[in-house]
C-alpha cells in the first residue's frame, strides 16, 4: 500500500512519544535467536538491490541498522 505521508510521519520534527511510539512495534519482531525473514535491501551508494538472505551467505556476522538516530 502506497502511503504518500509515510516519509513525513517517519521524519518527525520533534522527539516526543506521540511521534515515535507508532514506529515502536517490537512485538512484530522475530524472537531473539530466530532468523528474521529475508527482504530486499538497497545499497546507500545507489547500487543494486540485494536480499537479506544473500548477505547471510556472504558474511559470518551481520549487523543491520534500521531507523534514525535522534
Amino acid at each position: 500500500m502506497h502511503d504518500p505521508e509515510l516519509l513525513t510521519r517517519y521524519n518527525y520534527d520533534e522527539f516526543v512519544p506521540e511521534k515515535f511510539e507508532p514506529w515502536m512495534r517490537f512485538e512484530e519482531s522475530p524472537p531473539l535467536g530466530r532468523r528474521a525473514p529475508s527482504f530486499p535491501l538497497w545499497r546507500l551508494d545507489g547500487g543494486e538491490r540485494v536480499e537479506l538472505r544473500q548477505l547471510w551467505r556472504a558474511y559470518r556476522y551481520l549487523v543491520l541498522e534500521f531507523g534514525s538516530f535522534t
